[in-house]
């Protein structure tokens, strides 16, 4: 081999050195700081992680066009504790109207309500909330036995009974939900069998339709196993769990 080879193989090494010593440790320095190119190319998958997931439910619209929250309330749970829609802020929960003498829906509505606890029972920011109809009789005494009769053992699945005019102003009013005195009916009173999804944030959501319309409500009587109706309407506790999730996931 030459000299000059020799010389050439020498130089190669010097510039390798020199390029060690001057731009490794900005090099690393880079590293360290989070603003090496192969980060930056990165960058808006890291962003999109940190983003919360928002999924496809619907916001419900309220009359004023804005999305519908839910109502300011108080009222008293089977512990006679004061349960306030403050006490659900970074849960999502279902509500539904019921009363603990109810001889038809109710029943079985709660059967489901068990089934999806049962689901969620180890989610902390999972609740429910039912609001008797009849608080005249169902006392916290009453609606305590009541949950201990059906196996209620979320701590966030509140029975709450209170000033009557109150609840109803809240079916009615606050979430359209359907609930009256009657007595030409079996039990004394008449009420709707649907549920009503609400966010961690208050927010009342909904799957769609076809069509991309809220459907709203989920209703809340036949089970899963039943699969259908006496109308042929699909049970819907299916999806009201799988809608759960994703809102538990946003």
């Amino acid at each position: 081999m030459s000299k000059k080879t020799n010389y050439s193989y020498i130089g190669i090494a010097f510039i390798i050195l020199v390029f060690g010593i001057i731009f490794v440790p900005r090099i690393v320095d880079r590293i360290s700081k989070g603003d090496i190119t192969r980060q930056e190319s990165r960058s808006d998958y890291a962003a999109d992680d940190k983003k919360p997931k928002v999924s496809d439910l619907l916001f419900v619209p309220a009359a004023d066009g804005k999305n519908k929250r839910v109502p300011e309330f108080s009222f008293t749970n089977q512990y006679g504790k004061t349960i306030t829609n403050k006490d659900f802020e970074g849960k999502v929960y279902v509500i539904e109207f019921f009363f603990t003498t109810c001889p038809t829906i109710c029943p079985r509505m709660n059967q489901n309500l068990i089934k999806i606890q049962n689901e969620f029972k180890d989610i902390k920011n999972f609740g429910v909330a039912s609001f008797t109809i009849n608080p005249d009789y169902d006392s916290p005494e009453v609606l305590k036995a009541y949950a201990d009769n059906y196996g209620i053992t979320n701590l966030n699945w509140h029975l709450m009974t209170g000033e009557k005019e109150a609840i109803y102003e809240l079916a009615n009013k606050g979430f359209y939900i359907y609930a009256a005195e009657n007595k030409d009916v079996e039990g004394g009173f008449e009420h709707s069998g649907n549920f009503a999804l609400v966010d961690k944030n208050g927010f009342i959501r909904c799957r769609k339709d076809v069509s991309g319309n809220p459907i709203i409500y989920y209703e809340g009587i036949t089970s899963e196993e039943e699969q259908v109706n006496d109308e042929g309407q699909q049970e819907q506790i299916s999806i009201l769990k799988e809608d759960i999730k994703k809102l538990l996931n946003e």
